[in-house]
């Protein structure tokens, strides 16, 4: 998947060849918004185009690469806030989520409307949570500063519609790329191709506003400057299209020297907050993202191998062999080989003893794999369902929906999506929890925010009425109707009929 800077022609003159003197660390001024689209326009382009990743193959939604990753990105939304970066408007109307893919190729992108783009092939080739974070960061600050929209303002009203169209073209192509290629070609769409670069300046204004936004939320500023090296490095080889990411944000020797610069100038604070990252927590969850880009069979089994020959001899307590250990279970897991996945875990709740963020990922492990081989009492015994993170939240909900306890699992996950109503994820097993206590209108009804978590409108209507069509016609045995939910439910419908009528009215993609 391709950001919207990455959409270029193969022709287009690449701005990593300029060779600019180094730039001042001196505070650049911000090229303000300049935006005759307004946020909520935006909001509802970056709507449109990210339902279509929803339906993505690609998409993919691991609670345990989910967390980590909003981890690092919600400290630095705080960090942005707290800076005044992040407008009360756009923290109000944009999205700020992540979508993540199963693409291996090295990429990040921002959509409109504050919808961000990460393929797990770049959470696997980061070494560290700050090289991460700068990434995350510079996405941001190319979203707090209005670059997007700015950018299709430049290119008249036509091209918010077309930009969506490339941006579905190359989602396609990523399948077939003869069927993307047709979405995008012509003159029209190439010469809106040539003006989708950032320009210079804007990747000059996300590097500095990005800089600030992750040291401010406590990450070490050499992971800026270890992310421009590695991409550097990248770039020096042959192209050979795992690195989409240097051809969206071409690097220069001005912005290269301007971050070592700004690393000598600028301190991380005294004590970084408890909730960042650890390196064994790192090196665990780059492991799971590459095992999870479904890199083949005997990429898998050379892992495992790996992994099982570590085990074998004494292990040290480093990031090296904890991601190793982690790789192998992981593959074991895919490969379904739940004896040498299930040696491998134990080996790695042991080693983590004395890292308490890091043992919970290797019990959390332990019961996916458990899970995975139908044994439930020893899935039970690695979670506690009650526990507040995510993951225990979907893997003890599926515990507790399997073994008779529906609703308990109801009750957690009424609670948690009551504070998160845009995880469809979440919704979807509310819906399995109401039909196994059947409580069949409640099932459907959260059937129909699971769709509208996803933004599929139209999906989420038809649940919404059929809901309404089991007020009005119960089914036998159904007992008394639940006048409150069915109130609820005609809101509901109401409000999504709106949103689908208004839909009915935009040009097409």
């Amino acid at each position: 998947m391709l950001s919207i800077a990455s959409l270029v022609l193969p022709s287009a003159p690449s701005r990593a060849q300029t060779s600019a003197p180094p730039a001042s660390v001196s505070q650049l001024p911000t090229l303000g918004d300049g935006s005759d689209m307004t946020s909520a326009a935006e909001r509802r382009l970056g709507e449109r185009i990210a339902r279509e990743i929803y339906r993505d193959p690609d998409y993919i939604d691991d609670p345990v690469l989910v967390e980590y990753v909003q981890t690092i990105w919600q400290a630095l939304l705080d960090a942005a806030r707290a800076r005044g970066e992040l407008s009360a408007e756009l923290d109000q109307r944009f999205a700020w989520e992540i979508m993540m893919g199963r693409d291996r190729t090295i990429n990040a992108f921002a959509l409109p409307g504050g919808y961000l783009g990460l393929n797990l092939g770049l959470v696997g080739v980061v070494t560290s949570p700050d090289e991460l974070a700068s990434v995350l960061a510079h996405e941001l600050s190319h979203v707090t500063q209005r670059h997007i929209s700015r950018l299709m303002a430049q290119q008249g009203k036509q091209m918010p519609w077309l930009i969506g169209a490339m941006i579905l073209g190359a989602l396609a192509a990523s399948k077939n790329p003869d069927a993307g290629n047709a979405m995008i070609v012509g003159g029209q769409a190439a010469v809106a191709q040539n003006g989708l670069n950032f320009s210079r300046d804007m990747e000059r204004e996300a590097d500095r506003v990005g800089f600030g936004v992750m040291t401010q939320a406590g990450f070490a500023p050499q992971g800026f400057v270890s992310m421009f090296e590695k991409l550097q490095q990248a770039s020096r080889l042959n192209d050979n299209g795992a690195f989409p990411y240097l051809r969206s944000h071409p690097l220069t020797t001005e912005r290269i020297a301007d971050m070592q610069s700004r690393q000598v100038l600028d301190a991380r604070p005294a004590a970084a907050p408890p909730n960042i990252p650890t390196g064994l927590v790192h090196a665990m969850m780059a492991a799971r993202a590459r095992v999870l880009t479904r890199p083949g069979i005997d990429v898998l089994r050379s892992w495992l191998a790996d992994a099982q020959a570590m085990a074998r001899g004494t292990v040290p307590v480093d990031a090296r062999s904890v991601g190793v250990l982690y790789a192998g279970a992981t593959a074991g897991l895919q490969q379904r080989d739940f004896v040498a996945a299930r040696a491998l875990a134990a080996r790695l709740t042991a080693l983590t003893a004395g890292d308490a963020p890091a043992q919970r990922l290797a019990k959390l492990l332990a019961a996916e794999v458990e899970w995975n081989a139908g044994d439930l009492a020893a899935t039970a015994g690695f979670i506690d369902a009650n526990a507040p993170g995510r993951p225990e939240l979907i893997l003890g909900s599926q515990l507790r929906v399997r073994t008779g306890q529906a609703r308990q699992a109801a009750t957690r996950l009424q609670t948690w999506v009551s504070l998160n109503p845009r995880d469809g994820t979440a919704w979807q097993l509310l819906a399995s929890a109401y039909a196994a206590q059947g409580l069949l209108l409640r099932s459907v009804h959260a059937e129909a925010e699971m769709q509208v978590a996803r933004l599929d409108y139209q999906a989420a209507l038809d649940r919404f009425k059929a809901a309404q069509d089991l007020v009005r016609k119960p089914p036998p045995g159904a007992g008394p109707i639940d006048h409150i939910e069915a109130s609820i439910i005609d809101t509901r419908t109401r409000e999504v009929e709106a949103i689908v009528k208004e839909q009915a009215k935009e040009k097409p993609l």
